[in-house]
Parts: structure tokens; C-alpha cells; sequence
């Protein structure tokens, strides 16, 4: 045994210092670790935890590595050292390339994250420091990559060439597909144009309306009122011809229709129709100091169609907000119909004509007509 350890002596010497220093530097990073978490949860609450939590994976997968590869030189040949050098060298550098950029992503995403929430405090609007803190975290990430692949000699002269300038453009138009191109030009649009922001109610068809909670590189995130999330690509809503409720006055007008039958009261309906409305808390007086003088009514009633069997009544409500008109329609529809049924005022329903035909064989035939009502 003694003879063991002393033909051994260096190669045990040298196994214990690097099993110590990856021990070391593997303490140190799990606790340097919760004490940067602990901190954070101090001074801000909100801040996710997730890039310091991939940020020591990263550096005790980088110390394994390395601790590996140099307890490899004791069992190889003195001709491999050469290999071995290089594949500690890689790693290294591939290690290095990753900590910075993720120190760097983390470090501008808590820098817009701050500038935001400054933004929303003095209530400003916050869609553009949103848009360009995807940006910014891309291209980090995007020259991070390129860094790394300086490490490789095949892939050198690609990366090189990127980051002399104008690389980057030709790289990520020839990688890139036409469509995520085009989502990406279509955000830098939507944010240069502004034909909606974080926080605006939109429509963009009848089944795609509600707030806008994010615009990325690639889509732009609506909430519904189920709040469900909306996910359209940039190219496609930049293309939408949609109503935005928050550009510019946020009143709106709300067309409130109903059908009643040709043996109805028309100006009984109107009247009615016009009561609901002006009686519901919800509604705005959208009248000029000309209109109160000449003693217009705050809400318009007319008959504005004659079906095939029935009269479509309209009453124009305004209300302060677009939230506004849709709870004074619900509730108007509902309490309107029972003004009707108290006043006799036959609401339009589908009905069907039957006629009844008999034969030579006196056998009786039927034969329905459909007729609309609506």
C-alpha cells in the first residue's frame, strides 16, 4: 500500500485538489445563490427567480464538466493532453459565453421590468419599453450564440462575420422564415404606428375582442372578456381591419335592436324602448347645449327596417366606455321585454304557414311555407 502511494503521490495529490476546488466552487455557487434569491425577495418582491435558478444549473453543470476533463489527465496517455487542453479550453469558453449572457439578459429585463412598472405608475403608456425589452433580451441572446460558435474553427468565420456589422441583418434574414419576418416587421409597425396599446379594448373580429396584455417580437396577446388569452400573430393583426374603443374618446354609441310584429304599437314600442334606455344608470346624455335647448331626447329611437313579417326597432344609447354600452344593452334587452309583455307588444318570432290541400282521393296533403320573421 505504501508503495501505491508513493508511485501515486502527484496523481493523488492532484485528484484531491480538483475534487476539492469543484466542491468549493460548487458551495460557494449554491450558496451565493440563495443569498442573491433572498435578496431579491427583499428589495423586490416580483422579480422572477427563474434566471438565477438557470444561472447556477449552468455554473455547476460548467464546474462538473471542467472538474471532469481534468480528472481525465490522470488516466490518459501524456499523448492526449493536447485533446483534453482543448476540450477544457471549449468548455470554458462556452461556459463563460453562457453566464454572460445570461448575466446580461437578466440584468436589461429587470431594467425595462423597472421602467415599466414607472411607466404604469405615472400612467404612461408602457407598450414600447415592452416591445423593445423583447429586442433588446433577443439580440443578447442572439450574440451570445454567436460567441459561442467562435469557439468552434468550422464556425468561426460565420460568426466573425456576423458580428462585424452588417452579418446580423444577413444572417437572420437568410435563417429566419418569410413568416416570422413578417410577424417581426409587423410589431415593429404596431409599435411605430401605435394603432393600439397595452391596455387598449379592441375588436378585431366578432369573436376576437378584449384587452391587449402583450405585443412580442412574434404575436400580440388579447384577454377576452371569458378571460381567455388571444394569441395573433403580428403579421395577421397588422393586416386587420379592427376597431380600437380606447383611440382616442372613449365614449361610444351601442345600436340596441328588436323586432316586433306588424300588429304592434310602433310608437309605443319606440317610446318604451327609449324609457329603458334613458332610465338605465349606465347611459351618457351625448347632447349639445344645441340639441338640450331644441329639446332632443337623450336617446333616439326609430324604425329603422320593415322585414318580410315584422319592424326592427333601434335606439341609439351612448354610453362612457365600450364596458359601459355592452352591460346597458344586457340589461336594457331584459327589462324592455318585460315592458313589452305588460304593454301587449308582440316581440317577432319565426312562424310557418300551413295550408291544407285535399286530392281526388279526398286523402289530405300538407304543405308548410316557411315565413321569416326577423
Amino acid at each position: 500500500m505504501t508503495e501505491f502511494f508513493e508511485a501515486y503521490r502527484s496523481h493523488i495529490i492532484y485528484g484531491t485538489v480538483v475534487i476539492v476546488i469543484w466542491l468549493v466552487l460548487y458551495g460557494m455557487t449554491n450558496i451565493l445563490s440563495r443569498w442573491l434569491l433572498k435578496k431579491e425577495a427583499e428589495k423586490m418582491p416580483g422579480v422572477p427567480v427563474r434566471p438565477l435558478r438557470i444561472l447556477k444549473r449552468t455554473l455547476n453543470t460548467l464546474w462538473l464538466v471542467l472538474g471532469v476533463i481534468a480528472l481525465s489527465f490522470i488516466f490518459v496517455d501524456r499523448e492526449k493532453d493536447a485533446t483534453l487542453k482543448a476540450y477544457f479550453k471549449l468548455v470554458s469558453h462556452l461556459g463563460i459565453v453562457a453566464v454572460a449572457t445570461i448575466v446580461s439578459a437578466t440584468l436589461v429585463n429587470l431594467w425595462f421590468k423597472r421602467k415599466i412598472e414607472e411607466k404604469i405608475v405615472y400612467q404612461y403608456d408602457p407598450t414600447s419599453y415592452k416591445f423593445l425589452r423583447y429586442v433588446a433580451v433577443f439580440m443578447i441572446s442572439f450574440v451570445g450564440v454567436l460567441f459561442a460558435l467562435l469557439a468552434f474553427p468550422s464556425l468561426k468565420g460565420v460568426a466573425q462575420t456576423a458580428l462585424g456589422g452588417a452579418g446580423v441583418v444577413a444572417i437572420i434574414a437568410g435563417v429566419a422564415s418569410q413568416e416570422a419576418l413578417s410577424n417581426l416587421v409587423g410589431g415593429v409597425f404596431i409599435i411605430s404606428f401605435k394603432p393600439f396599446k397595452i391596455g387598449d379594448v379592441i375588436k378585431v373580429t366578432d369573436t376576437m375582442v378584449g384587452t391587449v396584455t402583450d405585443i412580442t417580437l412574434r404575436h400580440t396577446v388579447i384577454r377576452n372578456f371569458e378571460n381567455k388569452m388571444i394569441v395573433i400573430p403580428n403579421a395577421i393583426i397588422n393586416k386587420e381591419k379592427l376597431i380600437n374603443y380606447d383611440l382616442g374618446e372613449l365614449k361610444c354609441c351601442e345600436h340596441i335592436e328588436l323586432g316586433i310584429s306588424y300588429d304592434s304599437n310602433i310608437e309605443l314600442a319606440k317610446k318604451l324602448l327609449q324609457e329603458e334606455c334613458e332610465k338605465h344608470p349606465l347611459i351618457y346624455d351625448n347632447r349639445s347645449e344645441l340639441d338640450k335647448k331644441n329639446g332632443k331626447p337623450i336617446v333616439r329611437t326609430a324604425l329603422t327596417k320593415i322585414n318580410d313579417s315584422s319592424y326592427t326597432i333601434r335606439a341609439w344609447a351612448w354610453g362612457r366606455n365600450f364596458t359601459d354600452t355592452f352591460n346597458l344593452k344586457c340589461d336594457v334587452f331584459e327589462s324592455v321585454i318585460k315592458r313589452y309583455d305588460e304593454a301587449n307588444i308582440e316581440m317577432a318570432y319565426p312562424t310557418r304557414t300551413v295550408y291544407m290541400i285535399n286530392d281526388t282521393n279526398d286523402k289530405a296533403k300538407v304543405e308548410v311555407q316557411p315565413k321569416s320573421t326577423s
